[in-house]
């Protein structure tokens, strides 16, 4: 039997990490094409709350997947973007959207 610490190197299981919940692979799909304002996010995501979406914004920035921009205007404005490590993201998550294509 495998100890449950076999799995804590494990590179997956790290990944999985990253964007692992109900919403940061929907937040890392709305910041894909370009940065967004918490409010588009929040429009293309109508089910979230918006206590839960500044909470998983802040932990994707907090693993370096998005950044988070403060323009110094009044009224203040933020934009959210992918970093790069966050982009390179992209090519796998389209390869399991694709994988899941095939297996329907």
């Amino acid at each position: 039997m495998k100890n449950k610490n076999d799995y804590a190197d494990c590179p997956v299981t790290e990944v999985i990490a990253l964007f692992g919940g109900r919403w940061k692979l929907i937040i890392l799909r709305v910041l894909s094409k370009h940065a967004r304002r918490f409010g588009e996010i929040s429009v293309r995501i109508p089910a979230i709350s918006k206590k839960v979406l500044t909470e998983q914004l802040k932990e994707l920035e907090a693993d370096g997947l998005i950044s988070r921009k403060q323009f110094g205007e009044f009224p203040p404005r933020v934009e959210y973007a992918l970093t790069e490590y966050g982009k390179s993201l992209c090519p796998l998550l389209a390869y399991i959207a694709a994988w899941k294509k095939e297996r329907v």
